[in-house]
């Protein structure tokens, strides 16, 4: 059920993730997933718990659902991406329905229902589009 160690190399293993999800099931089946391939993962349940942990502790990439409450993810996707600090942070939108957003450069997508192995084949596909330098790290 989880993906081998393979799937994502060596130097990948120390990124920060941030789970932005307010299914506890899904957040433990991600968090599972994540730490099996040795990723430091934290949670948020909702978009204005998820903004505060941006403001405290910067990951190297955010996984991110749509429908939250308190905030929409939709707002949170848009307050990453407008802030200095934080647009160079690559975001995996994991959704039932994606609406009019396009996957870019710093924005990945996949649809749910979402398995560990595509969720951890996603993030080494961003992480490795959108930072460079995490292709050079030992």
């Amino acid at each position: 059920m989880f993906p081998s160690l393979n799937v994502v190399e060596r130097h990948w293993r120390t990124a920060r993730i941030l789970v932005v999800e307010d299914d506890p099931e899904l957040q433990r089946l991600y968090r599972a997933a994540l730490a099996v391939l040795s990723f430091q993962v934290s949670c948020a349940s909702d978009g204005i718990e998820a903004l505060y942990r941006l403001d405290t502790e910067l990951p190297d990439l955010v996984i991110l659902d749509l429908g939250l409450p308190r905030l929409s993810g939709r707002d949170v996707q848009r307050e990453i991406s407008a802030s200095t600090r934080t647009r160079h942070i690559p975001i995996v939108v994991v959704t039932g329905d994606a609406g009019d957003l396009v996957e870019s450069a710093n924005l990945c997508i996949l649809r749910k229902p979402v398995d560990p192995a595509t969720l951890s084949d996603a993030v080494d596909r961003c992480l490795r589009r959108t930072n460079p330098s995490w292709r050079d790290r030992p």
